[in-house]
């Protein structure tokens, strides 16, 4: 092998198929890498616990793989379950992200443990999030009060029209918080600093590679950051057409396998 590669994977619309399934092909294809020597690490905005099914399914602990969940917030090292790398909202800005959230009648939520906790009415898009992450929602009646735990990331939800207009009202009003739209409807509130792109560059320098030894490969916005920060960019032929704007190479979609062309034509 001539060099150490990096595949870094987004979960939904990349991994996974439309039934939110790794195929067989694609598994194959990725243990294979593995087993040459390559380092998987599972990017996602979901939260830690939602991204276990998938570290599970492909022997991550058993390779060394790592998960870079919340966008960035933190990064586990799967085979010794070591947070290698976290950063936390300000407790300070949770009761404004919250005031905000309640004037625009978006839903808001955050994490703890294996729950997903709400402070707001449910709504389609909390139960979407429910169900992708296997995680059970916890209403609870005082929100600013409960959360009295190291935060993340907050997540609001809405219809995507509204949604888009939030986003940018949120970064005009909350500039030194990393906002942005995972998908159309969901609005993901972290720390400063925090994107896929940034997160992995630390944890980069850490184990003294490069990201010319990057393999980064998604389909949603937030992927941009390490799409375009990567040694090669992939975008999924069903990806948001600002990712493959921003692209090197434009694979198949994740209905027709197309992480098995991305390993095949980058991962020796």
């Amino acid at each position: 092998m001539k060099k150490k590669m990096i595949l870094v994977l987004d979960i939904d619309g990349t991994l996974t198929n439309s039934q939110k399934e790794i195929s067989a092909r694609t598994k194959d294809a990725i243990e294979g890498a593995m087993e040459r020597g390559h380092i998987v690490m599972l990017a996602s905005g979901r939260p830690t616990a939602g991204m276990r099914r998938y570290e599970n399914e492909l022997e991550l602990k058993k390779y060394g793989g790592y998960l870079l969940s919340f966008n960035g917030g933190r990064i586990i090292n799967c085979a010794t379950e070591k947070v290698v790398f976290q950063r936390t909202l300000p407790s300070d800005v949770i009761p404004k992200i919250y005031d905000y959230a309640m004037s625009h009648n978006l839903g808001i939520i955050t994490y703890q443990d294996d729950s997903i906790i709400m402070g707001s009415k449910g709504d389609q898009y909390i139960d979407i999030e429910s169900r992708i992450n296997a995680m059970p929602v916890k209403p609870v009646s005082n929100f600013l009060e409960y959360v009295d735990f190291d935060v993340n990331k907050c997540l609001l939800t809405g219809d995507p029209k509204i949604a888009e207009v939030c986003v940018e009202e949120l970064q005009e009003m909350f500039p030194d918080l990393s906002i942005m739209r995972s998908e159309p409807f969901f609005i993901e509130v972290m720390p400063k600093g925090i994107d896929k792109a940034q997160s992995l560059d630390r944890m980069l320098e850490s184990l003294g590679l490069h990201r010319e030894n990057t393999v980064c490969c998604g389909d949603g916005y937030n992927d941009i950051s390490m799409i375009e920060y990567a040694g090669v960019g992939v975008a999924m032929g069903n990806a948001q057409d600002a990712v493959k704007k921003v692209a090197d190479f434009i694979t198949l979609s994740n209905d027709e396998d197309g992480l098995v062309v991305v390993i095949e034509k980058f991962i020796p």
